[in-house]
Formats: structure tokens, C-alpha cells, sequence
């Protein structure tokens, strides 16, 4: 008798809820623009997971779900970069990370 049980597509897909969910909700709660780019990134990586399963379970034999998901990776990697750099720059010129003092911003 086996403890281990076969993972499979629902297991990853409720990871990968849970994990946006997660994301979503800190960055629409969080007040630190670092936190926000962070639950951002948690948001990216659920859609990852979500993308590699599609991928293993539907066409095991494709590498496409692979592709997008370091494709993904990648632009996530570029956007973070480009936001690090935006908050670094303005805690320069304010001396502050919150959201709320970004507000004046707008044009």
C-alpha cells in the first residue's frame, strides 16, 4: 500500500489560485510600493504554474506551457528591474516608499 497519491491538473490549478490570491490581495493592501511589486511577482508566478500544468497535462509531449512560462519569467524579471529602479528614483526625490505619498504623481 502506497501514501503517496498521483498530483494532478486541480491540485496545480487550486496552488495557483491561492497563490494569486494571495498576491492580489497584498497589493491591493499593502501600503509599500516594495510590497506591492512583490505580491506582483507572487500574481506572475501563479500564472507560471498555472501555464506549466496546462502544458503537462493537456500536451505532455509540447514544450509549450515551458516556453510561455520562461517567456513570463523573463518579462516579470524586466519589470521588476524597471519598478526597483521607479521606487528607488522616487524614494530618492521624496524619501518615502508608501503608495499613498505617490499619489501627486498623477497628472
Amino acid at each position: 500500500m502506497t501514501l503517496l497519491q498521483p498530483v494532478g491538473a486541480l491540485s496545480f490549478m487550486t496552488l495557483a489560485a491561492v497563490l494569486f490570491s494571495l498576491g492580489l490581495y497584498g497589493a491591493l493592501s499593502r501600503k509599500s510600493t516594495v510590497m506591492v511589486l512583490m505580491s506582483l511577482e507572487l500574481m506572475a508566478n501563479a500564472i507560471n504554474i498555472n501555464l506549466v500544468a496546462l502544458s503537462r497535462f493537456s500536451a505532455p509531449a509540447e514544450m509549450t506551457g515551458q516556453i510561455f512560462a520562461v517567456f513570463s519569467m523573463v518579462v516579470s524579471a524586466a519589470e521588476i528591474g524597471l519598478g526597483l529602479a521607479l521606487v528607488l528614483a522616487l524614494y530618492r526625490q521624496r524619501k518615502t516608499v508608501e503608495v499613498d505619498a505617490m499619489q501627486e504623481l498623477k497628472g
